[in-house]
């Protein structure tokens, strides 16, 4: 892993009610759709020279409601959508287990952030994670990062619910993926280009 001073903040992204629609279940490949600013977004993130990583929980699996291979189908397509318009992911991690398995790597646990973190050389401290449910958020301040609530998805239902009786608020509010990276990208504070 490189030292310290070499490692590079990283924009984390929620896949569904983030980048697609929140649809329960993806339990079939017609279900994803992806929304239409999100290609754009996360262009704008590339052109900038940040990671961007995916992190999911997909339960579904464990709870026999879809089979492993329709996740790789549905992050192939995805993938594929993504590119038509000019953008990438630089890597995808998936928790397959239900809260019930007591794993290390579902969203809240920070499992998987570290582990990409691990394998890509990237600063949790210096990374942002956006998501539309607080779980995204407190994955973030477990790692030691910043998250970002939309009001995609659950996000805004969340919010408006449940915010009185989270101990930590969100570093910032975002009305989709497109706002968010906005923020990161031109506030003061946000992640700098990589080049450091």
């Amino acid at each position: 892993m490189p030292e310290k001073n070499l490692l590079r903040p990283a924009v984390f992204l929620d896949r569904d009610g983030t980048i697609c629609e929140e649809m329960g279940y993806v339990n079939h490949i017609d279900r994803l759709k992806i929304f239409p600013y999100a290609a754009e977004s996360i262009r704008r993130l590339n052109e900038a020279e940040i990671p961007v990583v995916v992190i999911t929980n997909q339960s579904g699996i464990s709870r026999n409601i879809f089979p492993e291979t329709l996740v790789h189908q549905i992050h192939k397509k995805m993938i594929a959508e993504l590119a038509s318009g000019g953008a990438w992911i630089d890597a995808i991690y998936f928790c397959p287990h239900r809260k019930e398995d007591a794993c290390d790597c579902r969203k809240p646990h920070p499992g998987l952030l570290h582990r990409a973190a691990r394998e890509h050389g990237l600063d949790l401290q210096r990374s942002w994670v956006i998501g539309d449910r607080y779980a995204d958020v407190e994955m973030a301040h477990r790692a030691g990062g910043r998250g970002i609530l939309v009001m995609t998805g659950y996000g805004k239902g969340e919010y408006e619910l449940h915010r009185e009786q989270w101990p930590m608020q969100p570093d910032s509010l975002a009305d989709n993926l497109r706002d968010a990276v906005r923020l990161i990208v031109n506030e003061a504070g946000g992640l700098p280009s990589g080049h450091d």
